[in-house]
């Protein structure tokens, strides 16, 4: 059930930064900033063990980014 919100929320912020590019930064960061609450809370168990909990929560972060950067660059590149 999380992936599947990760990827309608990615979905969600290709679209508004493609729509809206200014105003796509601050739901981003805001999203970034949760999963980053998130991985730093699993990163607190000890060893093996919170490596493997804040993962998920890293890779997520780091793909709302993409979609969010990638939405923007499709934008500039659109020729009017």
């Amino acid at each position: 059930m999380m992936i599947v919100g990760i990827v309608a929320l990615c979905v969600v912020l290709a679209l508004l930064a493609f729509l809206v590019p200014r105003l796509s930064h601050h739901p981003q960061r805001g999203t970034q900033r949760t999963l980053g609450a998130g991985a730093r809370a699993g990163g607190k168990a000890p060893g093996f063990l919170g490596r493997v909990l804040s993962k998920p929560f890293r890779s997520s972060s780091k793909a709302a980014g993409r979609s969010g950067s990638a939405g923007r660059r499709a934008r500039g590149r659109m020729p009017f």
